[in-house]
């Protein structure tokens, strides 16, 4: 059986229409990743090769396949960095229209071109099942194809398993450490004698637990000075607030730190710190 090219075309079009209807609807419908499959790894690359090989004797099946791949993923990248550059930025649905109007020019050029051409010498697919000559094929060669379909199927189901089933996401709590003005800079290096410094304090909870109590111990020279705490924090919840802190005592490169203890546990999960140098108000305020 011969499919002419524009029933395929056709076919790939109609497809990804369904595709794009699936995501809109239905986003965790498992059709969308047996859809998204060839849409991202075949489809694009197919029709363009279409476009600009139209004839049958152009290109050998398997080059012809073998290129859809290649070109498929290589113009995907490509639609994602254009999308970059867009008011929408790189996502799902300005990379699936991208994706999905690129196949729909190119299916209408190939189709054009391919309307051109007489039956003979236009491109298709023909589905041709014969089993006669199985029988002739030598046991190494048979045992060779047999292994070559079990790896493309493998791959294939490696792949869908992949993509259906989610990674765990790493479990970890943030803990930083920002300046007066809530950036990543202007910390105190330098105090007065009695004058109080502050600092940010920011904590989010990503370690997929709800209700997760936190404390903080502040110590100056490994002297604890104030703990702060307990803080209950749902899962991807976040706390920040001020701290402040006094030295009292004079000296250069005195260690100002911030441990982050998790509940009922002895050692601090993460930690930050500052080095602070300390002078009394006469010196500074003469400096």
């Amino acid at each position: 059986m011969k499919i002419r090219l524009e029933k395929l075309l056709f076919c790939i079009n109609v497809i990804s229409i369904i595709l794009i209807i699936f995501i809109a609807l239905l986003p965790s419908n498992v059709l969308r990743i047996v859809l998204g499959l060839p849409f991202i790894l075949f489809f694009t690359g197919y029709t363009l090769l279409s476009a600009l090989f139209p004839r049958r004797d152009e290109l050998s099946g398997v080059s012809r396949v073998a290129l859809s791949f290649g070109l498929s993923i290589a113009i995907t990248s490509l639609i994602g960095l254009v999308a970059n550059y867009t008011p929408w930025g790189i996502g799902l649905y300005p990379v699936l229209v991208g994706v999905a109007v690129f196949i729909f020019l190119t299916s209408v050029v190939a189709w054009y071109r391919c309307s051109r051409l007489s039956h003979g010498e236009s491109l298709g697919a023909e589905i041709k099942i014969d089993f006669s000559q199985w029988k002739t094929i030598s046991v190494w060669n048979k045992a060779l194809s047999i292994l070559l379909v079990v790896l493309i199927l493998g791959s294939i189901g490696t792949l869908a398993y992949a993509i259906v089933t989610p990674k765990q996401a790493e479990e970890f709590t943030e803990f930083y450490l920002l300046g007066p003005n809530g950036e990543a800079e202007g910390y105190p290096a330098e105090l007065s004698m009695g004058e109080t410094g502050k600092v940010i304090l920011g904590i989010v909870n990503h370690e997929n637990e709800d209700n997760l109590v936190y404390s903080v111990k502040v110590t100056i020279d490994g002297g604890l000075k104030q703990t702060i705490g307990p803080l209950a924090l749902d899962d991807e919840e976040k706390w920040e607030d001020e701290v402040s802190f006094i030295l009292d005592k004079m000296g250069d490169n005195q260690k100002v730190e911030f441990s982050l203890y998790k509940q009922y546990e002895d050692e601090p999960c993460e930690s930050v710190y500052l080095w602070l140098n300390v002078k009394n108000a006469v010196q500074s305020s003469s400096d």
